[in-house]
């Protein structure tokens, strides 16, 4: 795991933990947030098991498969969305979270540019009834690196086990899969595998997702 990667995933769950923090004197006071009561208990255990967020891979999975009841939440600004989203993605506005109309059996996935915004707005839903929400967990960064831009950089048989799927749904997102690892010889090709692209999905050059993955290092949440 890279360090930028790593940084930004620590962010996410520092704010959970944060956001936690703060709620958890109201536990069991007569506060609400509009029709439900906070359970801290259940947030933390959340949390503790890791089922508070997905990662890049699941989630392209996720829409790849038209998951029945699937909704992805982009929390940025306007600007941000108009500029670049995930695949079937809808904007929601941070301070609208409470009114959203969301179905109670829904699957909603949150995520910002380093995950922190989607952090605040999982613990928001969370508060307010609903049980099937996540968070991307490295935020639009993740995305941008392990779906749009895959890197192949060991030979192991399950390194790239991982990236032949990986390369699969970069490409049918239309990404850009790629190898560091140094051109064997013909009899041990490192043939990336080819898989269908989505019709309606024009591909990303490769430095334009780099370029994009510079500006998400620079902004943050």
């Amino acid at each position: 795991m890279s360090r930028d990667r790593e940084r930004w995933i620590r962010r996410g769950l520092a704010t959970v933990a944060l956001m936690l923090g703060l709620i958890a004197p109201l536990a069991g006071s007569p506060y609400k947030a509009n029709h439900a009561a906070i359970d801290v208990a259940a947030l933390a255990r959340d949390v503790a098991r890791e089922e508070d967020h997905v990662t890049a891979l699941e989630l392209a999975q996720w829409i790849k498969d038209r998951r029945q009841g699937l909704r992805v939440l982009d929390v940025r600004s306007q600007e941000e969305y108009d500029r670049y989203h995930l695949p079937t993605a809808e904007r929601l506005a941070l301070d609208s979270v409470a009114t959203a109309p969301f179905h109670v059996d829904d699957t909603l996935v949150l995520y910002s540019e380093g995950g922190a915004h989607a952090a605040q707005a999982w613990v928001f839903l969370r508060a307010l009834g609903y049980r099937n929400v996540y968070f991307l967990r490295g935020g639009l960064y993740e995305w941008l690196e392990q779906v749009m831009n895959p890197t192949l950089a060991d030979t192991t048989a399950a390194v790239r086990a991982d990236f032949s799927r990986a390369a699969a749904l970069s490409r049918y997102f239309g990404g850009v899969p790629r190898s560091d690892i140094r051109t064997p010889p013909a009899t041990e090709s490192l043939a990336l595998p080819r898989a269908p692209r989505a019709a309606s999905v024009v591909p990303m050059p490769a430095a334009t997702t780099a370029a994009r993955i510079d500006a998400v290092r620079r902004r943050g949440c």
